[in-house]
C-alpha cells in the first residue's frame, strides 16, 4: 500500500483520493457527550430521530482537501459512485490532466472489490469520462490509516456539545470545521438509494473480463480502465 500511495503522488498524471464513510448522525435535540462554551440543554434519553446523515468523505491527501456529502439515505454501492462522480465533475477543470485515480479504501459491504454493484457502476463511470481507477484496499484491522480517517476525529471532536438538531446545524458545524486550515466542501445529497443492488453471476463474469486483479493480491488491488488511452503508466508493485 505504502508503494501505490507513494508512486501515485510521484505521478503527474495520477491523483489519489482517499473515501469511506462516517458513522450514521441522528437529527434531534440528543446529547453528544461533549463539552461546550454555553449551556446547552439536551435530551437525556435517545428519543426517536428527527432524520438521520451519514457523512462521506472524500479526502485528497496532497492537498488537504476534503468533501463531505451529507447522505439522508442509506448509503450503498449506488451512492458511493453518485459522491464520486458529483466530486469528480466539481473538480474535472482543475485536474484536466489527471487521466488515473487511486482511490485509498477500506474493505466495507459496500464498497469492498467483490461488490458486483459497486465495481459495476466504477466501470460505468470510468468509461463515461474516461479514466483508469485504481482500488487499493487497507486489510482488515487496518481502515485507520486511510487518511480520512484523520478527518472523522477532527470533525467529531469539532460538534461534540453542539446540538445536532437540524439538517442545517449539521451542514453548518461541517462546513466550518478545518483540516490543516481548510475547510472541507459540504453538500447535501438527498437521493433515495435502494440496499441490495446486485448483479447476476453472468452479468459479473462481463465485469470481470474487462477488469484486472493484482495476482496474489486480487482483493485488495483492482484496476479498472475505463481510458482510451493514457498519457503515462501508473502499475500496482
Amino acid at each position: 500500500m505504502n508503494r501505490t500511495n507513494q508512486a501515485a503522488d510521484a505521478a503527474e498524471h495520477v491523483l489519489r483520493l482517499s473515501m469511506d464513510a462516517k458513522a450514521t448522525v441522528k437529527i434531534g435535540p440528543f446529547s453528544r457527550g461533549g463539552k461546550s462554551r454555553v449551556a446547552v440543554k439536551a435530551a437525556d434519553h435517545d428519543f426517536k430521530p428527527d432524520g438521520t446523515l451519514t457523512p462521506v468523505g472524500l479526502f485528497l491527501p496532497q492537498f488537504d482537501d476534503l468533501f463531505l456529502y451529507m447522505v439522508t439515505s442509506k448509503v450503498t454501492a449506488d451512492c458511493l459512485v453518485d459522491c464520486l462522480e458529483r466530486w469528480w465533475l466539481s473538480v474535472c477543470d482543475r485536474f484536466a490532466h489527471i487521466d488515473t485515480l487511486v482511490l485509498n479504501l477500506d474493505n466495507g459491504p459496500e464498497n469492498h472489490s467483490r461488490r458486483t454493484q459497486f465495481l459495476y457502476r466504477l466501470l460505468a463511470f470510468a468509461q463515461r469520462h474516461p479514466l483508469t481507477i485504481h482500488l487499493a484496499y487497507y486489510p482488515p484491522y487496518h481502515s485507520k490509516y486511510n487518511p480520512v480517517e484523520r478527518c472523522w476525529g477532527i470533525l467529531e471532536n469539532y460538534w461534540n456539545g453542539a446540538l445536532l438538531d437540524a439538517v442545517d446545524a449539521v451542514l453548518n458545524f461541517a462546513a466550518n470545521m478545518t483540516y490543516n486550515g481548510h475547510h472541507p466542501v459540504v453538500d447535501l445529497v438527498t437521493s433515495r438509494y435502494h440496499t441490495g443492488v446486485k448483479l447476476t453471476q453472468q452479468a459479473m463474469r462481463a465485469i470481470e473480463a474487462q477488469i484486472e486483479r493484482l495476482p496474489l493480491l486480487e482483493k485488495w488491488f483492482v484496476t479498472i480502465n475505463g481510458a482510451a488511452s493514457s498519457s503515462g503508466t501508473f502499475m500496482f508493485s
